[in-house]
């Protein structure tokens, strides 16, 4: 069994924009965490799904869209499968105050535009869920 965490990359509902999502998968494969990358146009229900198949240690939404519920549709799933200690932690052109409420909702971190490589990498690394061996 690997040492190297494993997190899922993706965008959520109708958000078309893959850059960011991209971008933040090369920056954690380059840091040795593997990246299960889902794509666009998932629903809370599909990451879900992937999160139990793939067994991973976080999840990572890149979101340009105001598909906000959907994000925190997603944190109530996981908590009703289990899967609480799983964070979400969300990147993109999020605004402030939205960004609050996601926190306040269960999102673990909200990584806004110009964050660097290394925090980005420090933040999934720093909330990635502690496995009990």
């Amino acid at each position: 069994m690997s040492n190297a965490l494993k997190v899922i990359v993706t965008m959520i509902g109708l958000d078309g924009h893959t850059t960011g999502g991209e971008v933040v998968a090369m920056i954690l494969r380059d840091a040795g965490i593997e990246v299960v990358y889902l794509g666009v146009n998932q629903t809370p229900e599909m990451i879900v799904r992937a999160a139990l198949q793939e067994d991973v240690d976080a999840i990572g939404i890149s979101s340009h869209a105001a598909n906000y519920s959907q994000i925190e549709e997603l944190v109530q799933l996981l908590r009703a499968r289990g899967m609480g200690d799983v964070p979400v932690i969300c990147g993109g052109n999020v605004p402030r105050h939205t960004a609050e409420q996601l926190l306040a909702k269960g999102v673990a971190s909200v990584v806004l535009p110009g964050a660097s490589s290394e925090h980005i990498v420090q933040t999934v690394r720093s909330l990635a869920r502690q496995r009990v061996a």
